[in-house]
């Protein structure tokens, strides 16, 4: 019956590209159509192969995509340009850019060895690690949580772990995950929080502290990018603020050219562009430096990927000084920036997806 029925949306397929085709092939001398068969139409590579070619040769590409997801989705099982459209969120499924953690965690281990203070690590599964379950059983991966274990069991002794996974799979049910997005929401950020900052040796804020502001409701992430599937409902973006607490008396930004800046934990400016989640930290800069009114003197490197920039307000409330260092957006290695020495405590925050050996390279001194 399954295949019948591909077989039946497949005549559909090629009913719309005959009717539609000519009158929005957009002007191109090398454009060649991708040949149809009944296998790649009934397998799903019919689908993925002609929504990436109506974005690059269609007039209307956009719009074109969002139709061309569902009928992608209706071929392949829900898999769209390696997402898949589970009932309430997309969820990553493309896993062939996975590497081997081998040479990360050597890389991770060699400035520990080289640091005079206490690391910690934490490895912070996508929502596809936590919702894998969702996914489809015949694609073959390697999980979140495999390639998590295999990362800290090659990480030093002296490294202290953070078990992110465990933790947010048992919050699964809560609202910890952007629908639309890889990435967590603040109040994902929150939970792993609690556990983190204990691990650092201080107690955490508890939550009734904080005030909440929803910013926006209408924010739509990197898997809502890859495949416009409009049906997935856009996501609310989260100001937490805690006005009795410690606050932030300065926070610099400085770029790959030693430019500084001023910044905020919060730009409402990014709002109104095209990549609301800058909303945390702002603009992508290689280091942030943020100073509170706190008279601790307790000092920490935070080193992370893109998902850290909004764990890093819970951290103001533990620490005069902390210095957010983000690999994927330098172009030098990290002693170029500071002297990781003058900081007591250093915090790797990565998700699990960020664990690459082109990040952790950044942390040699040259």
């Amino acid at each position: 019956m399954k295949n019948i029925t591909s077989k039946l949306t497949a005549v559909a397929v090629l009913a719309f590209i005959a009717f539609f085709g000519a009158a929005s092939l957009a002007p191109s001398e090398k454009a060649v159509i991708p040949a149809p068969t009944w296998d790649n139409i009934a397998d799903g590579g019919f689908g993925s192969a002609l929504s990436s070619y109506a974005a690059q040769h269609f007039a209307f590409s956009e719009k074109w995509r969002s139709v061309g997801s569902r009928i992608d989705s209706g071929i392949s099982g829900n898999i769209v340009n390696g997402v898949y459209i589970a009932d309430d969120r997309l969820i990553a499924a493309d896993f062939s850019e996975r590497e081997s953690t081998e040479e990360s965690a050597a890389l991770i281990n060699s400035f520990a060895d080289s640091y005079s203070g206490a690391v910690y690590f934490a490895a912070v599964p996508t929502s596809a690690g936590v919702y894998g379950d969702a996914l489809p059983s015949h694609l073959s991966r390697l999980t979140e949580k495999q390639q998590t274990d295999r990362l800290y069991e090659q990480l030093s002794g002296d490294i202290r772990r953070v078990d992110a996974y465990n933790l947010m799979k048992m919050l699964s049910d809560d609202r910890i995950y952007l629908r639309s997005d890889s990435k967590w929401t603040m109040y994902g950020a929150y939970c792993l929080y609690r556990t983190v900052i204990q691990k650092l040796g201080s107690q955490p804020v508890s939550f009734d502290k904080y005030t909440i502001r929803h910013v926006t409701n209408e924010y739509r992430g990197d898997l809502y990018r890859r495949t416009l599937y409009m049906k997935c409902e856009p996501d609310i973006l989260d100001i937490y603020e805690y006005a009795d607490g410690a606050q932030v008396k300065e926070c610099i930004s400085v770029g790959n050219d030693g430019t500084e800046r001023e910044c905020s934990l919060y730009d409402t400016d990014a709002l109104g562009s095209d990549d609301m989640y800058r909303l945390y930290l702002g603009g992508r800069e290689p280091l942030v430096r943020i100073r509170t009114d706190l008279s601790n003197d307790r000092r920490l490197l935070l080193i992370g990927s893109e998902c850290s920039a909004g764990f890093v307000p819970f951290l103001t409330q533990h620490y005069s000084e902390i210095a957010v260092y983000m690999p994927e957006y330098a172009d030098r290695p990290l002693t170029d920036f500071v002297d990781p020495n003058d900081y007591e405590q250093t915090l790797f925050l990565f998700g699990i997806d960020a664990v690459n050996t082109k990040n952790f390279k950044k942390l040699e001194t040259r």
